[in-house]
């Protein structure tokens, strides 16, 4: 099955891309899972964050917004010795950060589908070139977080956010996962 450029080999990331990326997300839970996973991986690449999900939805208590909002110093202290998931001080503690804005935001997927207008924005791109890292859409959704007490929210991240939760199409045109999702 022809597949994106981006997607190796890998059973994971297969699974990932065949039946995840790009499909529209409007959970207010799957919706933050997702923006603190894409915040992790800033610097690595995916496939490094996605190998290690499970494990932080474990010691992330299943992404509980108001558990996460209430992480002690001491808990991040103690998940900084989890090899089990990426060990970065400034990104566990975005997660506290990001748990308490959230919590503040009256509708926060509202908030977050409003930058492509509540509705997934199809895009048409044949080629990887073509497939941008940052939009203006992503650029706005990045200064409205930061506005509002996020962090590990820059352009880069929240355009692959977007991508990732289907607030953008961005399968290219040789995919097979293209005219499916195209259709909807």
């Amino acid at each position: 099955m022809p597949r994106c450029f981006w997607c190796n080999e890998d059973p994971l990331y297969i699974a990932y891309h065949d039946t995840e990326w790009g499909v529209p997300e409007r959970d207010p839970q799957a919706l933050f899972e997702m923006l603190l996973l894409e915040g992790f991986q800033a610097g690595l690449s995916w496939i490094t964050v996605l190998k290690k999900r499970e494990r932080y939805r474990e010691v992330l208590f299943g992404f509980d917004i108001e558990r996460l909002a209430a992480l002690s110093d001491e808990y991040i202290e103690t998940l900084m010795q989890d090899p089990g998931i990426i060990r970065n001080r400034l990104k566990l503690k975005a997660v506290r950060q990001n748990a308490q804005a959230w919590l503040r935001l009256q509708d926060p997927a509202e908030l977050l589908w409003s930058f492509v207008g509540g509705e997934p924005k199809i895009n048409h791109f044949s080629l990887p070139a073509q497939v941008p890292a940052v939009t203006p859409e992503a650029e706005a959704m990045s200064k409205a977080l930061k506005k509002a007490g996020f962090t590990f929210v820059g352009p880069t991240i929240c355009y692959a956010f977007m991508q990732a939760t289907g607030m953008v199409m961005d399968h290219t045109t040789d995919c097979d996962r293209y005219p499916h999702l195209s259709s909807n």
